[in-house]
């Protein structure tokens, strides 16, 4: 009877690389459950100064045993060879990857749309922005070591590396030494929509989630105004509209 049992023994090639890369799916997730489990258990915060230690430990053994495997050098604890692409690919690259992230986006939302319909799908969707726009926030403060405080300057230096300043065109008014307005003048995700003849996406509650809580993330100090979003009428210069200010 044991002899029927399949094993990792007789998968093909094929069939292995995609065991290799459920692997790296499993990794994914346990990482995102370990991260939401502590922070249910402790808070954001702690949560974060804890994910930053096991991230970056993590980080260090995945180099070095993928380095050892694929036969690469690390520099500065990246792969030296794609340190040494040529400008115009890494920034391909960078932008191949920042499209994957919206793609999954989207594949999510559709998957739960298709299971259970519209409303379902948005309150995932703004639920989700919740948890992940203060996330993206934080990645961005600790990359860019931005102080707990940066003001207005801080929050327009990190809107320039979101995910998002990758896939979509964006641009910054200083409306005051208080205040700044933020344009998303192509958004991909529209863009495509219109091409298609659709309407606009009725984003702006979700856009009031992840563009709130962004900002509270970088300074708790800035409050968010939207100045327009999609179901609200536009301009054809932008897609969605926001004023940062402090008091």
């Amino acid at each position: 009877m044991s002899q029927d049992i399949l094993t990792q023994n007789d998968l093909t090639k094929p069939q292995k690389v995609k065991l290799i890369l459920d692997f790296w799916h499993r990794t994914m997730m346990h990482h995102a459950i370990w991260y939401g489990e502590v922070m249910h258990q402790f808070g954001r915060q702690k949560s974060l100064e804890i994910m930053k230690v096991a991230f970056g430990n993590a980080f260090k053994i995945h180099m070095k045993r993928l380095s050892d495997v694929l036969g690469f050098e690390v520099e500065e604890g990246m792969p030296k060879n794609i340190i040494e692409f040529p400008d115009d690919k890494i920034e391909d690259l960078k932008k191949k990857v920042a499209v994957n992230w919206l793609a999954t986006d989207g594949v999510w939302f559709q998957a739960v749309e298709f299971s259970n319909g519209m409303n379902d799908a948005k309150r995932c969707n703004d639920n989700s922005w919740a948890q992940f726009s203060p996330f993206e926030a934080w990645s961005i403060k600790e990359f860019l070591n931005l102080p707990d405080n940066p003001g207005l300057k801080g929050l327009k230096t990190a809107l320039n590396f979101r995910l998002y300043a990758t896939v979509n065109k964006q641009s910054f008014e200083d409306e005051s030494e208080k205040s700044i307005i933020f344009r998303m003048n192509d958004c991909r995700v529209q863009s495509a929509r219109k091409r298609k003849g659709l309407d606009d996406y009725p984003c702006k509650s979700g856009g009031l989630v992840e563009y709130t809580t962004f900002a509270e993330a970088i300074d708790p100090n800035i409050k968010t105004q939207c100045i327009g979003c999609p179901p609200d009428k536009h301009p054809s210069d932008w897609y969605c509209s926001w004023r940062f200010y402090v008091d």
